[in-house]
C-alpha cells in the first residue's frame, strides 16, 4: 500500500467569527447566528489557527472532510441553517407544542396517544399556523431535527396513498 501523501489547506476566517481549537481536535466556531462546535478528531490530522485563518494538515480524504466540516460551521455561525416544514392533514387536525427540547404531535391519524419529535443540540423551531421553522447555527443538528419530525409522523399500517397526513419539508 502506498504511503499517503500529506497535503496542507487553509481557510480565511470571515470578520466576526472567532475560532478555536483544543489539542484533541474539538472545533468551536462562534458568531452572529450561534456557536457550532464538532469533535474533528481524524487519524493525522492537525488544526491549528492564528486567528485570522485556520490551518489544516493531513492526508487528502481526511483533509477535505474537516475543511467541509469547518466550512459548514462557518457558514452556520455566520449566516445560520434553516428549513421550512408544512403540517398537512387530510383526516385528523393535529395539535403541535413545542417544547424546549421536544416537539409533541397529538391526534396524529386520530390516535389517542400523542407522538413525539427530540429537537436536537441549539436548534430553534418557531410554530406559526400550519407552517414549522426550523433554524440553527449547526446543519446537522437542523438536519436531524426535520429528520426527527418526518419519522414521528411516519404512517404506519394504513395505506399512505388514501393517508398523506404528516410534516413535509418545504423549502430551506
Amino acid at each position: 500500500m502506498a504511503d499517503k501523501k500529506i497535503m496542507h489547506d487553509e481557510i480565511e476566517l470571515p470578520s466576526g467569527i472567532t475560532f478555536a481549537v483544543d489539542s484533541g481536535n474539538v472545533v468551536s466556531i462562534s458568531g452572529p447566528k450561534g456557536k457550532a462546535k464538532k469533535n474533528l478528531k481524524l487519524k493525522g490530522v492537525k488544526i491549528k489557527s492564528d486567528g485570522k485563518k485556520i490551518s489544516v494538515e493531513g492526508a487528502m480524504r481526511e483533509l477535505n472532510t474537516v475543511l467541509s466540516h469547518i466550512r459548514n460551521m462557518i457558514k452556520g455561525s455566520k449566516d445560520g441553517y434553516s428549513q421550512k416544514m408544512k403540517v398537512l392533514h387530510a383526516h385528523f387536525p393535529m395539535a403541535i407544542t413545542v417544547g424546549p427540547k421536544e416537539l409533541s404531535i397529538k391526534n396524529f391519524v386520530g390516535e389517542k396517544k400523542p407522538r413525539f419529535s427530540k429537537i436536537v443540540g441549539d436548534t430553534k423551531v418557531e410554530l406559526k399556523g400550519t407552517d414549522i421553522m426550523v433554524t440553527g447555527p449547526n446543519k446537522e443538528d437542523v438536519c436531524q431535527t426535520v429528520a426527527n419530525m418526518r419519522t414521528a409522523t411516519k404512517i404506519r399500517n394504513r395505506d399512505s396513498r388514501v393517508f398523506q397526513d404528516g410534516i413535509y419539508p418545504v423549502s430551506e
